[in-house]
């Protein structure tokens, strides 16, 4: 009888601490001993294995260097890592995945799916695309930079508050949700990295997993106004000699019931900045042929950027969503991607400047 009562008595004991969501197991978190690593970047290593690398020792005033390993799979890499260096690894503050270029044209998904499948992963983690030799670039700032990591971070963190159309700036739930969208394709910002510098250069464009392409600075600008922030700050346009400030836009997308024509109707605020050219903009008649200029040269560049989308059979408008009807069996992606690639595109830009702007 006193054994069953020791027994019983253990078993209320495992199930307190069960239910209070502890562990007999108490794990070790002395900041001394353990590397919370900020980020992961990821690269294509030899003999069809992946490199990992990230800077240690991670978020501390020490001096850090470059740790980098290749692995079959990423779960091998938490072990080579407690393996090799003499803090254990921890992911509760990973804040920042950073893929190669060459990586992301293959995969990025069963990568990232890997990562968040630790419950100390938050989903709102950066994703970032780096063209370049990123490793370079982390060895050589590491020297100049104590906070590196850090500072990386806090900068996506500032362009994803601000909103004002200077980059793309995406979350692994965001990402996740559009690849999971029948009707929509992710999109990721694109860095280049030497060993000096670390600088966006414009928008990755993928369709599932796989990066197909890439905007260019101009057509980034155009991909902000039509798909992501609907603002700029500032829309320098060199071949009219001005720059507009201040410039925001409102999208409407009408697909027609055939699927044969897609019209894009953007509404455009902005001032004038800045004018270099020839026109007497206090003269009204030529105020408005500039006007004009504008509005032509504004729809040129997003018909440009939607036929490049269309070559790359890629949605990150998310036109398919237009494709939708009541009563109708919808499109698989498959179908969708197919249809979307032989729809004429027609854009219709009105363009409202403020008056008094010059």
């Amino acid at each position: 009888m006193h054994l069953y009562r020791k027994a019983a008595l253990a078993i209320s004991i495992s199930t307190l601490l069960l239910n209070a969501g502890c562990s007999p197991f108490v794990e070790d978190n002395t900041v001394e001993e353990i590397a919370p690593i900020t980020f992961w970047s990821f690269n294509k290593g030899n003999d069809g294995k992946i490199k990992m690398s990230t800077l240690v020792p991670p978020v501390t005033e020490e001096k850090k260097s470059l740790f980098s390993f290749e692995v079959d799979l990423l779960k091998q890499g938490r072990k080579n890592f407690n393996l090799r260096y003499f803090r254990e690894l921890k992911l509760g503050q990973l804040r920042m995945i950073f893929l190669n270029e060459r990586l992301a044209e293959e995969e990025v998904v069963s990568l990232i799916s890997t990562i968040i499948s630790d419950p100390d992963v938050s989903p709102r983690l950066y994703l970032v695309v780096v063209e370049g030799d990123f490793e370079d670039y982390l060895t050589n700032q590491a020297k100049k930079e104590k906070n590196l990591d850090y500072n990386l971070y806090r900068m996506l963190r500032h362009y994803e508050r601000r909103n004002q159309g200077e980059m793309t700036i995406v979350n692994l739930h965001q990402f996740m949700e559009r690849y999971y969208s029948p009707y929509s394709d992710p999109v990721l910002p694109v860095f280049k990295a030497d060993k000096k510098n670390f600088a966006y250069t414009g928008t990755g464009l993928f369709q599932d997993d796989e990066l197909k392409g890439k905007t260019n600075k101009m057509e980034d600008q155009i991909f902000q106004l039509i798909a992501n922030d609907y603002y700029l700050r500032n829309l320098p346009i060199p071949s009219l000699f001005l720059s507009l400030g201040q410039v925001r836009s409102t999208v409407q997308k009408e697909l027609n019931q055939d699927h044969s024509t897609l019209t894009i109707t953007v509404h455009i605020r902005a001032r004038v900045d800045e004018y270099r050219g020839d026109l007497n903009l206090m003269d009204q008649n030529e105020y408005n042929k500039m006007d004009h200029r504008i509005e032509e040269y504004l729809n040129k560049h997003i018909v440009d950027l939607v036929q490049k989308m269309q070559r790359l059979k890629v949605d990150p408008l998310e036109i398919g969503t237009e494709a939708i009807h009541p009563f109708a069996a919808p499109l698989s992606k498959d179908e969708w991607l197919n249809d979307w690639k032989n729809i004429k595109i027609k854009v219709k830009c009105h363009l409202e400047l403020e008056p008094f702007s010059i």
